[in-house]
């Protein structure tokens, strides 16, 4: 009786462990190859070895990329070294890329992680960037003002806050007010995998100020992008392991609240908006399981596409640019400057085409 009870229990654990493991496998996107699209004018950025993984272009065609993310069970090409913010000018025909020079004596350049950013332009024309930062696998906010001139990021200040635990993406509203993706519930590496194997959908997005800090929408299969509709009025947010674009309505409180979710069969990224059109473009992994599980042998395709017309009734989606890897591997983000294309990864190059 007693080893009937244990074939029994044996038996429903391995069911259990069949159905998470197919989940967790179709939630990856494990088995897609890409279908190739091509774009005609392309070519990689000069200086971009180690990651492009989030990007943001300025009025005047000046973009801020951050590089050398080092991420737990993501591939990086230089672990041992800091990461950096760069800065490269999409006016000029064959754009290279510089690192910004960093000072202030509380920031510690050594360990320097950085991962999402975003900019915030003040009515006196300050450009400030906030940029989270993974020092020693923790997670800080970093709040720089940008020197144009000087080709510098003079540091600010460091925000810390128990809310902002696991983040991935930000998008600033502020100098110091912004709203930002938490990609786990969890802290602890061991407990961190088990919530993305067991699919458990706990991440959260928070909005922060000086004043006021709280959960805005939660709910999410690792929330992951994050950014904000020209005129304010709507935040966009990717959720990765369901491959799914929402679109919340923002109130004067900062509250979001859900309108509507777009579906795909890619592993949404981060999402960058046109200022002119409104039009999202974001950065997806065709196959999660590349990504997550680097194979020199079978390595992970990009993926761009542009969402036209998100908040009506019917709107456009089209996959601009997808490759298996052999130019670029792992894409996180795109953006697009005056029909130029720029496209970041987590841990590769980055690629400029025209479109």
């Amino acid at each position: 009786m007693a080893k009937l009870m244990v074939l029994t229990l044996l038996g429903l654990v391995m069911t259990h462990f069949k159905d998470y493991q197919s989940s967790y496998q179709k939630r990856l996107t494990a088995f897609r190859e890409v279908e190739p699209v091509d774009l005609p004018n392309c070519n990689l950025v000069k200086g971009i070895e180690t990651g492009s993984e989030d990007l943001e272009i300025l009025p005047n065609g000046l973009a801020l990329i951050s590089s050398g993310l080092k991420y737990p069970g993501i591939k990086s090409f230089d672990p041992d070294k800091p990461g950096k913010i760069l800065l490269m000018d999409l006016n000029e025909e064959d754009p290279e890329v510089l690192e910004l020079r960093i000072s202030g004596s509380k920031f510690n350049m050594s360990s320097f992680n950085p991962h999402g950013i975003s900019t915030f332009t003040d009515e006196d024309n300050t450009v400030y960037l906030l940029v989270v930062n993974h020092p020693d696998a923790k997670t800080t906010v970093e709040l720089f003002k940008f020197q144009k001139e000087e080709k510098s990021l003079l540091h600010l200040k460091t925000i810390r806050h128990e809310l902002l635990a696991s983040l991935n993406d930000i998008v600033a509203v502020g100098p110091e007010h912004f709203y930002a993706t938490n990609d786990h519930y969890f802290v602890d590496p061991y407990l961190k995998s088990w919530e993305v194997y067991l699919g458990l959908s706990w991440s959260y997005v928070v909005y922060y100020s000086p004043n006021e800090v709280k959960v805005v929408a939660d709910g999410f299969d690792f929330a992951n992008g994050i950014n904000i509709s020209p005129d304010g009025k709507y935040v966009y947010i990717s959720e990765l392991l369901a491959h799914k674009i929402h679109v919340y309505e923002k109130h004067a409180n900062w509250t979001l609240t859900s309108l509507k979710s777009l579906a795909f069969n890619t592993l949404v990224d981060n999402i960058s908006v046109d200022p002119v059109t409104g039009d999202l473009w974001i950065g997806c992994h065709p196959n999660g399981m590349r990504i997550f599980f680097y194979d020199p042998e079978h390595i992970p395709g990009s993926e761009v596409i542009q969402i036209q017309n998100i908040l009506t009734e019917e709107p456009k989606v089209t996959v601009v640019y997808a490759e298996n890897g052999t130019v670029l591997q792992g894409s996180t983000v795109a953006s697009v400057y005056k029909g130029k294309l720029l496209i970041g990864t987590v841990f590769h190059k980055a690629l400029c085409c025209k479109l």
